[in-house]
């Protein structure tokens, strides 16, 4: 075996260019591959985070007849106790369940703020405020003033709300929404803190005010539309809903809806199936790098034709001729991999830190997304396109090998 390898690596350089341009075909897609792998894992990564932050929680609790009126905002469906626990009582009793670490509770409902020049509309969310800085990122996000605090008529904006109804931090801002009953209402806040996110869910619609103000001024006394159950380990989230679905059965006759954060929105589910798709489109970019590689042997063997009948009629089984283009394609596809996933990987370094900016993208699109995308840096990314660049270029080697290791001796040393 040791005389065929040195064979296959001079064989390989004897035509220096065409046997780099192998290399670099093998280099280019495989450097492709850490890239995509990379960029999509921080996409998915990142949206991922965003959900289970603003949406879904790791267990999320509503009414089940608000899964349908969700995106309505409707507050007749909300989420007030079980049948002999009020909501605060059912909170403690969930938070104590096994993985459970945080209980989550949010109003959400729909308000406005009249201009000069329209009526704005945005998303009122009635929160806990430390409870929100600790679950979700919105602390990185908060450049001016503080979050929301119980018991206050105070509210927390973004950037490009506020740019809107013409307000700054330390104004006040008149509200009108819809409360419980259906009746018209309006209610004054004061500006405590500024928002300033990529995000436009944060910078452009939400507004944050105290959950026990929402609940006054809704007649929506200790009630929410949503509980998100926070644990541990969002991958292990499945393992705790059973127990918090016997809870809930046990105690409120099957009122509520819980669901894992996978199953609480469908894009999160349309993501997951992408992921698998990819994979293909990986080995699909090492396929046409390939080709290169076959038509390269194949002009090899075309080439050495009398070489291969001369090395047969010495000797040479047919078997370690096919070895001997073999090794030769596996060298090309070990280099050129190599190569590929060093590079790949330094990309993916750089873009990391600076990421790409897709916001003309996403302006028309209503998903909670991240317009600034950042590559993951990852060294399995690397090992991944680097073992598919060398696996799947060998094995098409072996067409053109075997095309090689049957050439009849006699035949082939009469080829001109």
């Amino acid at each position: 075996m040791k005389f065929l390898i040195n064979i296959a690596f001079k064989n390989m350089f004897r035509n220096k260019l065409r046997t780099v341009v192998s290399i670099l075909a093998i280099a280019f897609a495989v450097m492709v591959i850490v890239f995509t792998r990379g960029l999509i894992d921080g996409m998915i990564e990142d949206t991922y985070s965003l959900y289970i932050h603003y949406d879904t929680g790791h267990i999320k609790i509503i009414d089940q007849e608000y899964e349908q009126k969700e995106k309505l905002l409707s507050l007749n469906y909300t989420v007030n106790g079980l049948e002999n626990r009020s909501l605060t009582e059912m909170e403690s009793d969930l938070s104590q369940l096994e993985g459970i670490e945080m209980v989550v509770p949010r109003l959400k409902f729909g308000a406005a703020v009249s201009t000069e020049d329209e009526l704005v509309q945005m998303l009122a969310w009635g929160v806990e405020g430390q409870k929100e800085l600790q679950f979700t990122n919105i602390g990185r996000e908060l450049s001016k003033g503080r979050m929301v605090e119980p018991g206050r008529r105070e509210v927390v904006m973004g950037t490009a709300l506020l740019d809107k109804i013409d307000r700054s931090l330390g104004e006040k801002v008149t509200m009108v929404y819809t409360t419980a009953f259906s009746s018209f209402q309006g209610a004054t806040f004061e500006i405590v803190g500024e928002l300033e996110s990529n995000l436009p869910l944060l910078n452009e619609q939400v507004v944050f005010m105290p959950l026990d103000t929402a609940q006054q001024l809704l007649y929506l006394n200790d009630e929410a539309t949503e509980l998100l159950l926070v644990t541990a380990d969002r991958d292990q989230a499945n393992n705790y809903l059973p127990g918090v679905r016997n809870y809930l059965n046990q105690n409120g006759g099957g009122k509520y809806l819980a669901q894992g954060w996978k199953n609480g929105n469908s894009f999160i589910q349309l993501l997951e199936v992408s992921e698998t798709i990819y994979n293909f489109i990986y080995l699909f970019l090492v396929l046409l790098s390939s080709i290169v590689v076959i038509n390269t042997l194949v002009m090899i063997v075309k080439e050495r034709t009398q070489e291969i009948g001369m090395m047969s009629a010495l000797g040479l089984k047919s078997r370690e001729i096919l070895w001997l283009f073999i090794l030769e394609g596996s060298a090309m596809a070990v280099i050129g991999s190599f190569v590929g996933a060093l590079g790949g990987g330094a990309l993916n370094y750089y873009l990391a830190r600076v990421g790409f900016d897709y916001s003309a993208a996403f302006e028309d699109i209503d998903v909670l997304m991240n317009p600034i995308i950042y590559p993951t840096y990852k060294f399995e990314h690397m090992v991944f396109a680097f073992l598919i660049g060398v696996v799947v270029t060998t094995l098409t080697a072996i067409i053109p090998a075997r095309r090689a290791a049957k050439l009849d001796p006699t035949e082939a040393l009469r080829e001109i």
